[in-house]
């Protein structure tokens, strides 16, 4: 049997964090105690925190560690974050735009909870309010919840959605692994430039000739050259938002990657992108392996344009159908293939420097990449092509294998949301 209670009945706390004043160093520098953000929202379980306060801080302040298995919901935030919740893994504090709920174990189980709350996101994103669209505490406190009686078959039917997402994130982690080396890998070859010369030593440190190129305004190993970014360019393909529905000639059946999509592509969250409808005289901007997708509008004050992903043969048997991507990017197809993976790792990096927000303009409040002006502008190390050769090789068998497990939680998440809400309305028991 089940039971209708509201979720302040089943918690014994519901509750927001605050920040320390950012002024006071002294709340914030050695800080060794988690200090939780809604940008973290929205993953599974949570174990640790981007910023950290000190112990003054909790001592000074009003501020409240929560315990582990606090359930916490994103009250407000950017874009997709407002009504995500997570499942705190570790005791930490969070901001003021947290709610914090810790459920009473006497009366439900926490983990089935949290699968409940997440069937009722879009629920909780309309509850909200004002001109930013904010939820509150009391709202939370307020929702009505329906769930089993006895907190053993609650526990059951997390226990069944828990196995789907820990596979996920097991394939998160061997991913993030293999990521880190593919990345330790190009900066040691093309960065400190410590690739193996003829006896198979480290190029740089073992006395390797280098010489001054004035266009990159640093030292390269001798019989290097370079390119600017542009010239690395075969074809650029502009984005596409079709239709909706197969409608008139738009006919052309294609799943469209946006760039809220940017990350879930490159397994850094689920992708879900929309499938979409477009000309059949636009099938030329189908993407192929090997382009690569720039996020060409959006970002935000403190995110710039120019995310990047990219296409292999792997990552296409991904999708059911053939694959563009919106408006709001651009794809582009370069000349030597075998340069995939050192443009992606410059291009990367060149964002996480902030290069790009000094080439974006602003159109209806918008940021646009100025792409032109910046691949223009970027000039790149040309390595020989047998060493080349052999980064691409490597990075090839290890973006396959990346390939095959975010194919792999594509479909456990998938079959984990097919599930989630049939299980919780009880049209689907577990024994």
């Amino acid at each position: 049997m089940n039971r209708v209670t509201k979720l302040k009945d089943i918690s014994s706390t519901i509750g927001s964090g605050i920040t320390p004043s950012r002024s006071n160093k002294n709340f914030w520098i050695g800080g060794t105690i988690p200090w939780l953000k809604t940008g973290q929202l929205g993953e599974h379980k949570i174990y640790d925190t981007n910023e950290k306060i000190t112990k003054y801080a909790l001592a000074n302040t009003g501020i409240k560690i929560f315990p582990v298995n606090t359930l916490s919901i994103a009250l407000y935030g950017e874009g997709k974050t407002r009504g995500n919740v997570s499942i705190l893994k570790s005791e930490m504090t969070t901001n003021q735009a947290c709610c914090n709920i810790v459920i009473d174990k006497t009366k439900a189980d926490y983990e089935f909870i949290y699968y409940l709350l997440k069937t009722k996101y879009n629920q909780l994103r309309n509850l909200s309010s004002g001109i930013r669209k904010n939820l509150n505490a009391d709202y939370i406190k307020e929702l009505e919840i329906n769930l089993p009686s006895k907190i053993t078959v609650q526990q059951k039917i997390a226990t069944v959605l828990s196995s789907l997402d820990s596979k996920i994130e097991f394939n998160n982690r061997i991913n993030a692994e293999l990521e880190a080396m593919s990345k330790t890998l190009y900066d040691y070859w093309f960065v400190q430039f410590d690739f193996p010369n003829a006896n198979g030593k480290p190029y740089k440190s073992s006395g390797g000739k280098m010489l001054w190129n004035e266009e990159l305004k640093r030292d390269i190993p001798d019989g290097w050259g370079v390119k600017k970014m542009s010239e690395w360019i075969d074809i650029d393909k502009s984005g596409d938002w079709g239709r909706e529905e197969h409608e008139g000639k738009f006919t052309k059946k294609v799943t469209c990657i946006r760039g809220a999509d940017i990350n879930g592509l490159n397994g850094l969250e689920e992708l879900k992108p929309p499938v979409r409808y477009i000309l059949q005289k636009n099938s030329f901007k189908i993407l192929k392996s090997h382009d690569l997708i720039i996020e060409i509008s959006g970002g935000s004050p403190t995110q710039s344009t120019g995310r990047l992903a990219y296409i292999t043969d792997a990552t296409l048997k991904r999708f059911n159908n053939p694959v563009i991507c919106s408006n709001f990017c651009k794809a582009i197809s370069i000349k030597d293939k075998k340069m995939l993976y050192n443009l992606i790792y410059y291009w990367n990096s060149l964002y996480d420097s902030g290069a790009f927000f000094g080439y974006e303009g602003k159109t209806t409040g918008i940021k646009n990449l100025l792409f032109d002006s910046f691949v223009n502008s970027y000039w790149t190390v040309v390595p020989p092509d047998t060493l080349v050769d052999k980064f691409y090789k490597v990075m090839t068998t290890i973006q396959d294998k990346k390939q095959v497990a975010l194919s792999e939680n594509q479909k456990l998440a998938e079959l984990r949301d097919w599930l989630l809400p049939m299980l919780m309305n009880g049209q689907v028991k577990v024994k």
